[in-house]
């Protein structure tokens, strides 16, 4: 018998424990054609938060009472499909549970990089492939452009600021709080603007960009959103990736500057890393070749056992995590 946490309630505002409850999770039969996995690292990721309410979105909503589900790496331990042995590392969706049992066709075996597993959650899976086509393909950063990235401490913040620094650009990342704006200088970002501290974030954005910004890789809008319309150049691109700042609140957000829009010519657009499916071998092949090279790497956040999931993804909202929020099981 595996265990699963399942979402008892819908938050209202923020999540709470009380929203989640870890309950025994009975696994079919494995028939011909069927992967059983036994889980290594679980994901938890802000998307998450708004699959929590019934309100549209890209992706349907969890069920009440059901599992919950989410990226994750797993140990093969029976198979009956051809091409999975036991031993393999596979990486799937079926998170937040410490075994899976499902028709082989929804496991990917890892490749043997020699890479620790958990950077298929990572920088080599949809976080290091959500950062290189938004700020690549999407927003089209160029060598010698002014890039602005918000949550530049996070899992796909501080992965767009490497990209951008082997790219030839400018990069100016904004996290919370000393520390944090520390390791978005280590990874190489030219300035680092502490959102916690006193003043506004747009005076603040202006003082390390005065002549404004070509590209803004958006994780939290906001605030953050607002003060990038402010400093926009002409003809700048908005990549919109997330909008975490907001996923909790229960007040409609306002923007001041939305005029900007139509005064620079901003092209703001929102993606999802799905839209790029077909091109996951370029962004492979580049991502690998810098990450031996040494030019990009992941940092991530770990908390242990099965039990820390809830505590883990709520720890997202708090600024807790730097890099890749994981759960080690």
């Amino acid at each position: 018998m595996a265990r699963a946490w399942y979402l008892k309630s819908r938050p209202k505002g923020m999540p709470t424990l009380d929203n989640f409850d870890l309950r025994p999770l009975p696994l079919p039969p494995l028939e011909p054609g069927m992967v059983r996995v036994r889980n290594l690292w679980l994901s938890v990721d802000p998307y998450m938060r708004p699959r929590m309410t019934e309100a549209k979105s890209y992706v349907a909503p969890y069920a009440l009472d059901a599992p919950l589900d989410g990226g994750a790496v797993g140990e093969v331990v029976e198979s009956k499909a051809d091409g999975f042995s036991p031993g393999d590392l596979v990486s799937h969706r079926f998170g937040w549970r410490d075994e899976a049992a499902a028709p082989a066709e929804a496991f990917t075996k890892l490749p043997a990089s020699g890479l620790p597993p958990q950077a298929y959650l990572n920088t080599l899976g949809i976080i290091g492939a959500t950062a290189y086509f938004g700020l690549l393909r999407v927003a089209e950063a160029k060598a010698g452009e002014t890039v602005f990235v918000s949550a530049a401490a996070g899992a796909v913040g501080s992965t767009v600021v490497q990209i951008a620094k082997v790219k030839g650009m400018r990069v100016i990342g904004s996290a919370g709080g000393p520390e944090k704006c520390a390791l978005v200088r280590e990874l190489g970002a030219d300035a680092a603007i502490d959102y916690k501290s006193p003043g506004l974030l747009a005076d603040k954005l202006e003082a390390v960009a005065p002549e404004g910004i070509d590209v803004y890789f958006d994780n939290v809008g906001g605030e953050h959103l607002d003060a990038a319309l402010a400093q926009a150049r002409e003809g700048a691109r908005f990549a919109i990736c997330g909008m975490i700042g907001a996923y909790n609140s229960t007040e409609p957000v306002a923007l001041r500057n939305l005029f900007r829009i139509i005064a620079a010519r901003i092209r703001i657009q929102g993606f999802l890393v799905s839209d790029f499916r077909d091109r996951f071998g370029e962004f492979q092949r580049d991502m690998g070749q810098w990450i031996a090279q040494g030019r990009t790497s992941g940092s991530e956040t770990v908390m242990d056992g099965l039990e820390a999931m809830p505590a883990a993804f709520l720890a997202l909202f708090s600024g807790r995590n730097t890099g890749k929020m994981l759960v080690r099981l």
